[in-house]
């Protein structure tokens, strides 16, 4: 079995671990595991194992006949019989399923805004479905708009899975008291909903002044980006609130804190959280997406409604004010993660939908 696992970067978001996480972990149980980013490269390259063989497209724009063809010709040169494309990379995959109609194609729908599914674009992915041999989804809501808005009969609710490089390198520092650390894993995208965490950590301040907030994810620069920023400049921010960018030592950076937050508008089912829940952090997270899957009782974590910043302080001094809560929610959620949201019980059935084909 040779599998090529396609997308479109190697920034440090969800998407991206998860095609690096398979490519890495199929390594060792298939006879070639292969990477294709097609349009540029990042932090994620340096993660992947030495006997995953990697391509790098290029890919200038949606039609870039060179990277069509370089990837066809890699296709066809290393015999690759199963082509998993994660997120928007669907598009060259099925124009390589058309040129090469005995391929077998995956697409795994990482879609973040499943709450807004009814603004979701469609037309060309429809099209693209006639050409699907299988779905994968990340959580329950996109599995029942997948059924009725594509043409692919095989769909399968397909949870993340979360694993550390355990000997990677320390980069990362921490600002701040030990012990007073909440970090929040989010690229900066309107989703992710930083600005309902300031609001929130602001009212935290006002009785726990030594608290620091560390937000952790790539920094688009755009309007979104420029807003956050323009907040944390102001008091009571100014020394409380830090921005690291696209960090390639998560694992490092979650021993040093304290607390993991989500407080996003939609998710499918954040990478983020079950590493919040592997390094063995107590969770707040907002009840959207399959949140819920992860963090399932009171005893898991604090789930909370989204864009409710009084909910979401209030959640940050339960946890804040009781250690010993904090010590038994991040106790549960790491074993729950560890026996259920483990690399071996998804790497078992991935394979298993591969031999299906």
């Amino acid at each position: 079995m040779k599998v090529l696992q396609l997308i479109d970067s190697l920034h440090a978001g969800g998407a991206e671990r998860v095609a690096v996480n398979y490519a890495n972990a199929l390594s060792s149980r298939i006879e070639t595991s292969f990477l294709c980013a097609t349009r540029e490269e990042g932090l994620l390259k340096d993660g992947l194992l030495k006997n995953v063989d990697y391509l790098f497209l290029n890919k200038k724009s949606t039609l870039d006949f060179r990277a069509i063809s370089k990837l066809y010709w890699f296709v066809k040169k290393h015999h690759i019989t199963i082509v998993h494309a994660h997120s928007s990379s669907f598009f060259i995959a099925t124009i390589i399923k058309i040129l090469h109609p005995k391929l077998v194609l995956i697409w795994h729908d990482h879609f973040g805004n499943s709450e807004f599914l009814d603004k979701r674009s469609t037309w060309i992915l429809k099209l693209c479905s006639l050409f699907f041999n299988h779905v994968l989804c990340v959580n329950t809501k996109l599995e029942i708009w997948i059924k009725k808005q594509l043409n692919c009969k095989n769909v399968t609710y397909f949870p993340n899975f979360a694993i550390f490089k355990y000997e990677e390198a320390e980069k990362t520092f921490l600002k701040g008291i030990h012990g007073k650390r909440l970090v929040c894993l989010a690229n900066l995208r309107p989703q992710k909903d930083h600005i309902n965490l300031l609001k929130a950590f602001e009212k935290v301040l006002k009785t726990n002044p030594e608290w620091t907030l560390h937000l952790v994810g790539q920094d688009f620069e755009d309007e979104y980006s420029k807003t956050i920023k323009d907040c944390i400049q102001n008091e009571p921010f100014s020394n409380q609130v830090f921005l690291y960018g696209s960090c390639s030592d998560t694992f490092h950076i979650l021993k040093q804190s304290t607390i993991g937050v989500l407080s996003s508008k939609s998710e499918g089912l954040p990478l983020a959280l079950l590493e919040y829940g592997l390094a063995g952090l107590p969770v707040i997270a907002t009840n959207v997406g399959d949140c819920h899957q992860v963090i399932s009782s009171a005893n898991e974590g604090l789930l909370i409604a989204p864009k409710n910043h009084e909910a979401l302080k209030a959640a940050l001094l339960t946890l804040i004010n009781d250690l010993d809560l904090r010590h038994q929610v991040a106790e549960n959620l790491q074993h729950k993660v560890l026996s259920q949201f483990s690399e071996s019980c998804a790497i078992e059935l991935l394979i298993n939908i591969y031999k299906s084909y």
